[in-house]
């Protein structure tokens, strides 16, 4: 069997309603916080050079739940890209 293939979730986080669109596809993935009622992305890591951009890495495995949670939230704010680039949503 050979590797499974990667993407990468881009979140602008400040660009966030709240609207917990993400959450309610996949709580695995987002959690809205108590502090801000933005949605923060559970393991995600932030981009040093974009302040409030979070990143993630998963495999194709997640891809079907991930681009489900990217299609429901009503202000785009969650992107995917595959291994070489691509975006993808």
């Amino acid at each position: 069997m050979g590797e499974k293939k990667k993407y990468t979730i881009v979140y602008d986080r400040p660009s966030c309603i709240g609207a917990a669109a993400c959450e309610a596809v996949d709580s695995l993935r987002w959690k809205i916080a108590d502090s801000d009622g933005k949605a923060d992305l559970i393991g995600g890591i932030e981009k040093g050079e974009e302040p409030g951009t979070f990143i993630l890495e998963f495999d194709e495995d997640d891809l079907e739940k991930v681009k489900e949670s990217a299609e429901v939230c009503p202000v785009n704010v969650i992107h995917i890209y595959d291994s070489d680039g691509n975006k993808i949503i």
